[in-house]
């Protein structure tokens, strides 16, 4: 025991120690802020769809969850939603600096599956999330694009006609500030809307409230 002597009376001992309960006490902090917004944006998803079953799976530890939502009630204009958050590694304190200078936020993706055909394809794209490795939009080149200003930030435009570009100016008109989306995609080759969110505790349902609303009124009747 005497051989362990030295090195316990060592400051550099009483560093390992503090750094080690250091890396500890973020771990839990880390997983538990990472649980309150996931079921912050989970709850806010349920109380603005109102789903008639969903289907929940942890998909990536503390940093990874998928949600399934599935409408059978007549007249609503979806079928299912499929819902993925993947969160900054808040629970590794070593490896969040680099994962927030990298990804910037958490993200949430959603897949709104259509009961009825858009008409056109349109897109509202942030300008700074427009270019992330990743963010594409296939039929870029036939669609027209102008810049808009959307609360305090700068968004792409992408439209096909004058009428569907009219709509989307409206709902800007009528919901001046965007909150935490940064793109809404609605493609009818594939009958779904796309959403991208960035999943901040309380904010989910205030922005994703306006999008459920205003996408009825886009869809025709097949």
């Amino acid at each position: 025991m005497g051989e362990y002597k030295e090195i316990l009376t060592q400051p550099v001992f009483y560093l390992f120690v503090a750094f080690s309960f250091f890396l500890s006490a973020g771990y839990f902090w880390g997983r538990r802020r990472n649980s309150r917004i996931v079921l912050s944006a989970f709850d806010d998803l349920m109380n603005v769809f109102r789903p008639d079953d969903q289907n929940f799976t942890n998909i990536g530890g503390a940093i990874g969850y998928h949600a399934n939502l599935y409408f059978k009630k007549k007249g609503f204009f979806l079928s299912r939603v499929d819902a993925t958050i993947t969160m900054l590694p808040r629970h590794s304190l070593l490896y969040f600096p680099v994962s927030k200078l990298i990804r910037k936020y958490d993200r949430l993706f959603l897949t709104m599956y259509l009961k009825n055909t858009p008409p056109e394809e349109c897109h509202l794209i942030e300008k700074q999330y427009s270019g992330f490795a990743g963010t594409k939009i296939a039929n870029r080149e036939r669609l027209k694009k102008e810049t808009v200003t959307w609360g305090q930030m700068t968004f792409y435009l992408y439209y096909e006609t004058p009428e569907i570009r009219g709509r989307l100016v409206k709902f800007i008109e009528r919901n001046p500030d965007p909150g935490v989306i940064r793109h809404i995609a609605v493609v009818p080759d594939q009958k779904k809307c796309f959403l991208f969110m960035i999943p901040r505790r309380g904010e989910v349902g205030k922005s994703l409230s306006p999008v459920a609303r205003w996408l009825p009124s886009l869809v025709k009747n097949d």
